[in-house]
């Protein structure tokens, strides 16, 4: 593979960041498949606890050796999330400079296919909201069903254009912006696309880069922390956009401790000696990745005070909604959808709102599904939740039997409770099925289901 990487790209790295190029070289022509996966604290198991410790990220773990996630029914639970492990680092970052504890606005402007969106998620306060967004209408359903799978409900989805964002003034209190890229860090992982970097692609995504940012900027809050990352090594694209930046916006640059241990590579930017940091994969053990992070000098501290004037719930469908949820805590509100009702936090309820007048959403918080007649059919976010009330009836299933439901095959129970039942691996919800006195109905979506053969157990 050595041969076959950009001589002019190689040339720079070595001049401007005094990279070893031999280690370069080599560690891409061994081209070591690095498994990596984050678990979601919600949703607690052991079977990763002796995987090794990713050291910027708390719940991240590396594996000895990549098995079938497909055929792990607590993959399709949502207890963990698939993510390459240098790009977990955005946690150690949000630690170090912000507040966690507090209620922030978060937007995750390019969150497909919900890694980041996923980590922040877990780190955030229940009273805080986050904005996932996909600017690629057909990259959309994964990001909503990776969101699903988590099982938050404070978290919204969006398909919009970043300067939509122009919407909502000085909102957010952090903007992440994993930037669409020339993907020269993922190289290791994925030698084919060697072939299709180009100077004049870099230069391309540059531009487009500061697009993005320069239309969503006005989101970002007086004292919002801007947090801008991609998977290129071209200076062009990192380091240059750092000091565009500084030369278009009133930002500062916020340095974050790193532990010399992690390998991480500090760097500055020529102009604005802004901070950034670069992961080589012959120095961490994960793909090559940039980020640096930014505090917003300007503007104003929030647009945002409108309460809201929508449309209530129907009593008789509250009460139905309400006797499959979990109400213990007081803090669900159910929120009329289309034909049907989504559970939202009760404290973001004016927020909510006040994003479907400004942006597209595609989904907000989690949706229970619609009433039809005197009853709910239930929706699948609803069985990935954690707020299904424990009177609902669940069955618990084999690993045969949840791979055979994850499947939309047959499925055969003993003793099945008729009605609505939730099905479950290990105590976490996979679907809906309906027990009916000689077959079993599944309502798991067909666009979910598991296509793949699988041959072995995991």
């Amino acid at each position: 593979m050595s041969n076959k990487l950009p001589p002019a790209l190689i040339k720079s790295l070595k001049e401007k960041y005094n990279i070893e190029e031999e280690l370069f070289f080599e560690v891409h022509e061994a081209a070591e498949a690095i498994t990596s996966i984050r678990l979601n604290p919600l949703k607690p198991i052991t079977e990763f606890e002796q995987g090794e410790s990713i050291p910027w990220a708390s719940q991240g773990r590396y594996l000895a050796k990549r098995p079938s996630f497909i055929a792990d029914p607590l993959f399709h639970a949502g207890c963990y999330y698939v993510q390459e492990a240098s790009s977990m680092f955005l946690e150690h970052i949000l630690k170090q400079s912000c507040d966690l504890n507090a209620d922030l606005r978060v937007l995750d402007l390019c969150a497909a296919p919900g890694g980041k969106s996923t980590l922040i998620a877990s780190l955030i306060s229940q009273s805080s909201l986050l904005v996932s967004n996909e600017i690629i209408k057909t990259r959309v359903p994964v990001l909503t069903d990776n969101m699903t799978k988590w099982g938050v409900l404070n978290s919204v989805v969006s398909n919009n254009d970043p300067k939509d964002f122009q919407r909502l003034e000085s909102y957010f209190d952090v903007m992440v912006v994993d930037a669409p890229c020339s993907g020269s860090g993922m190289w290791r992982k994925d030698p084919d696309t060697v072939n299709e970097w180009s100077e004049s692609n870099v230069l391309l995504c540059s531009q487009r880069q500061q697009r993005i940012l320069a239309d969503a900027y006005p989101a970002l809050k007086e004292d919002g922390l801007l947090i801008y990352s991609t998977c290129s090594y071209s200076t062009e694209e990192n380091e240059d956009i750092a000091d565009w930046l500084c030369d278009t916006f009133n930002l500062e640059t916020v340095k974050i401790d790193i532990d010399p241990a992690w390998n991480i590579v500090l760097t500055e930017s020529s102009k604005h000696k802004c901070f950034a940091y670069r992961f080589y994969p012959h120095k961490v053990k994960g793909e090559g990745f940039f980020v640096s992070c930014f505090r917003k000098k300007e503007g104003q501290n929030s647009s945002f005070n409108a309460r809201s004037r929508s449309q209530k719930p129907v009593k008789q469908d509250l009460e139905i909604v309400e006797s499959w949820l979990n109400m213990k805590t007081g803090t669900l509100k159910a929120m009329p959808v289309k034909d049907g009702y989504s559970i939202i936090n009760h404290a973001h309820w004016d927020d909510i709102h006040f994003l479907q007048s400004k942006l597209y959403l595609k989904k907000s918080g989690v949706f229970a599904g619609k009433i039809i007649g005197k009853g709910l059919i239930p929706a699948h976010e609803l069985a990935l939740s954690l707020i299904v009330s424990e009177h609902v009836c669940r069955a618990e299933l084999t690993y045969d039997q949840a791979i055979a439901f994850l499947r939309k095959d047959d499925l055969r129970l003993d003793n099945a409770q008729t009605g609505w039942s939730l099905m479950c691996y290990q105590g976490f919800g996979l679907g809906w099925a309906k027990v009916l006195p000689n077959r079993i109905n599944n309502y798991l979506p067909k666009e979910v289901r598991i296509l793949k053969e699988i041959k072995d157990r995991k």
